[in-house]
């Protein structure tokens, strides 16, 4: 018999003032053109290497959220998030101009949800406001994960494209208006099915969304039904498919509420395949399309659950499976 233990945390007063994001070209050129503060033409930002360009945009979008929110840096008490690059230094590097404390956080794609549980917990214990980040960078995580762009190596059907962008939200422990906040938070736990490929990694990832999914709704005796959409990180076509199937199998169908950030962050003649993945996908999309359907009343309850692969080129080359982790966190206006 299963002991059964709650992963779900309750919060009151998580208020999302702002959301800030700092798109790449292709990013911009895909279905959500025009929901983003910062469109770039170039993903070089001005810079002499990609991983200084991602840096920029680290940056660019927390200074932005903080102005949007109409802070000051002063007035920040936490800055949490991370990247995909070794040690996260583009998140690390970029909270240099930052006065306020900060917690490096990585869970691969799922770490903005992740910096959005974390952040909660501290306004709950008395922080005002934090800022919650997340972002990637398509070249440098090519080069990173697989192969530099310069090889010219052919890429998979069952790829995904490394979203390249920056997403900051605002957490604050009071708000003068009616604003998204942070609700419920379902954490996860490591998931893995033994899937060895590291170009499929929405197979890789689905059995954790499915099993952090099933647990928030047993803990909070919620079903799908009770939301206007439940989006997860970058699953992908394939791993959005697989995952539909695996919720079915547990009792839950969320056909109907469940859509993809990286499924849905391109059109398909952008050739990307799968759809995005990397840290930028969720972050992007909930601080651009999502925030905007909460605040005008599209959405009124949503979850976003943000789905990793806890993987490395080390790992892959030895032959390990892929571990996945899926963080969940229940938003409402």
């Amino acid at each position: 018999m299963e002991c059964y233990k709650s992963r779900t945390l309750t919060f009151t007063n998580a208020n999302i003032i702002e959301g800030y994001t700092v798109a790449g070209p292709k990013e911009n050129d895909g279905r959500y053109k025009g929901f983003f503060d910062i469109a770039l033409e170039d993903d070089m930002f001005g810079q002499k290497t990609f991983e200084r360009a991602e840096r920029k945009m680290f940056e660019h979008a927390i200074d932005g959220a903080i102005a949007k929110a109409n802070l000051t840096t002063m007035e920040i008490d936490a800055v949490v998030g991370g990247d995909l690059l070794n040690q996260i230094v583009s998140m690390s590097f970029a909270a240099r101009k930052q006065h306020a404390g900060f917690l490096g956080l990585y869970n691969a794609c799922a770490t903005f949800v992740e910096s959005l549980i974390v952040g909660s917990c501290l306004i709950s214990n008395g922080f005002e406001n934090v800022v919650c980040a997340a972002g990637s960078h398509f070249s440098t995580a090519e080069r990173q994960y697989r192969y530099p762009l310069e090889l010219g190596v052919l890429r998979s059907p069952v790829t995904q494209w490394t979203a390249t962008g920056v997403g900051a939200s605002v957490l604050s422990s009071a708000s003068e208006t009616p604003v998204p906040r942070v609700t419920r938070a379902t954490i996860g736990r490591v998931v893995d099915y033994g899937i060895m490929d590291a170009n499929n990694m929405g197979a890789a990832m689905a059995p954790s969304a499915c099993d952090t999914l099933v647990r928030f709704f047993k803990d909070t005796n919620t079903v799908p039904e009770d939301y206007d959409a439940i989006f997860t990180g970058d699953l992908g076509k394939l791993g959005s498919d697989i995952l539909l199937d695996l919720t079915r199998q547990e009792g839950y169908d969320i056909s109907k509420q469940q859509h993809d950030c990286g499924a849905s962050l391109y059109w398909d003649e952008q050739q990307t395949y799968q759809g995005g993945s990397g840290a930028a996908c969720s972050a992007l999309v909930f601080n651009s399309v999502l925030l905007s359907r909460l605040r005008s009343g599209a959405y009124k309850k949503i979850l976003i659950a943000g789905t990793g692969a806890l993987m490395s080129p080390t790992t892959s080359f030895q032959g390990d499976s892929i571990p996945a982790i899926t963080h969940l966190a229940e938003v409402c206006i």
